[in-house]
């Protein structure tokens, strides 16, 4: 097993399409990705209220919007830091997660590996 036990590559996936209102929000979202976006911004583009984003989000995805933003940012990185030769830094601000050591510090809790290490195993080589 690899280590991190994580799979090779990584994709950001698109979610599914729902008949979910919070459908636009989440896609639009994943296009924002290295912008700062804020529960006001994802309820705005689901024309409705924080309230009501938070507890429908968190219902339909499991989990609540920071989280799940974070969990996307973290796709991303993973996703950049197999087929790019982008600095950590330059990884971090793509995926949205600001600079190379918040990076770190979220990669290492989730998988247990450093950005090096985690392009050292699962960097897509020709």
């Amino acid at each position: 097993m690899r280590p991190g036990g994580q799979a090779q590559f990584v994709r950001t996936p698109l979610p599914a399409r729902t008949d979910s209102s919070l459908d636009g929000a989440r896609v639009w979202a994943l296009g924002h990705l290295d912008r700062p976006i804020s529960l006001a911004d994802l309820a705005a583009r689901a024309g409705v209220s924080v309230r009501t984003l938070t507890r429908r989000f968190t219902a339909e995805t499991g989990v609540p919007p920071f989280e799940w933003l974070l969990q996307q940012r973290l796709l991303r990185a993973r996703e950049l830091l197999e087929t790019t030769d982008l600095t950590v830094d330059h990884v971090a601000a793509r995926s949205g997660l600001g600079s190379g050591e918040s990076l770190r510090q979220h990669l290492n809790r989730r998988i247990g590996m450093t950005p090096a290490a985690y392009r050292s195993a699962f960097a897509r080589r020709p």
